[in-house]
This record gives C-alpha cells, sequence and structure tokens, in this order.
C-alpha cells in the first residue's frame, strides 16, 4: 500500500526547498525556475521546522544542485530558512553565480548551506572547484557574495586533513 502525502504537506516540504535553493541561485532564470526533488523517503516535522529527505537525494533549481544522501532542511524560531545539510559518502553542490564562467562545485560528507549568511562549510575530506583552481582540506568555507574561501585541515573526531591548493595562472 502506498502512503498518501496529503497536497499541503506535499506544498510544506517542497516550499521549505525552494527559498534556500533560490537565494543560491543568482539569476532570476534560476531563481524562478521550480524546484524538482527525488528522494526514497520524505519525512517532514513541522512544529520542530525540519524536512528531511533520505536515500539518494537530488534536489535541482536551475543552475543549482545539492545531493547527498540525506538532505535536512531546518528554519529558525521566526519560521525563516536557516541551514540545508546534506551528507553522504560524496554529497555534492553545484553552484553557477551570475557572470560566472564555470559552475562552483563541492563535495564532502557535510555540506551545509547556512542562507542567511549565503556561507556554505564543506567538511571531512573537503573539495572545491571554481573554474580551474581546486581546493581540498577537512574543512573548508566558501561565502557565495564575497567569493572568499577558508581552508582548514581539522574536523572534529577525524585526522587532520592537510589542505591542498591548486591555482591556475591568469590568461
Amino acid at each position: 500500500m502506498k502512503a498518501m502525502i496529503s497536497p499541503a504537506l506535499l506544498y510544506t516540504a517542497l516550499f521549505g526547498l525552494a527559498i534556500p535553493l533560490s537565494v543560491l541561485a543568482q539569476t532570476n532564470s534560476s531563481s524562478q525556475a521550480p524546484v524538482e526533488v527525488e528522494a526514497d523517503r520524505l519525512d517532514l516535522d513541522q512544529r520542530a521546522g525540519t524536512a528531511v529527505y533520505t536515500g539518494d537525494v537530488d534536489i535541482r533549481q536551475g543552475e543549482m544542485q545539492l545531493r547527498g544522501e540525506r538532505v535536512e532542511i531546518e528554519r529558525n524560531d521566526a519560521g525563516e530558512l536557516s541551514t540545508a545539510t546534506a551528507t553522504g559518502e560524496r554529497a555534492y553542490l553545484r553552484h553557477q553565480g551570475e557572470g560566472q564562467e564555470g559552475p562552483t562545485e563541492g563535495w564532502a560528507r557535510r555540506i551545509i548551506y547556512h542562507v542567511a549568511e549565503r556561507r556554505v562549510e564543506l567538511i571531512d575530506q573537503a573539495e572545491l572547484t571554481q573554474q580551474e583552481d581546486t581546493f581540498s582540506g577537512g574543512r573548508l568555507e566558501y561565502f557565495i557574495d564575497r567569493e572568499v574561501i577558508q581552508a582548514r585541515s581539522d574536523v572534529d573526531g577525524s585526522e587532520p586533513q592537510r589542505i591542498r591548493m591548486t591555482l591556475q595562472p591568469e590568461q
């Protein structure tokens, strides 16, 4: 027997994703694009302000993509979206900013997008690629608006993972 999800509950779950993804998507065409979600399961807790997608989760909106074995969306006390956290062996984030020649892509065991700060944390075996420049380490932070990257070798509960960086010369 298939489980039935009420249209209101489904709308709430999808609406919870639309805002953080549209905040990441810088172009008007991306922010107006539909949010597409694929997952094996959804657990929605309106009182706690969480939506948890599990099982090969793939979320897309325009030029933005977030993938993981588990993606959790959280709201703060004011009901505003606060974080989107993707976890898995190789969680993935792809973002094509306005005016960028190529996408920014990131991989890690945990990716946390802080909506209000427009900041992405890539934690544990983190990698970030911007065009042909690459960064890796235990923890990378990417500040979207400032286009700033901070790298650290330390990861809680794990051996330090040295920082590596390859920058291509200007053409």
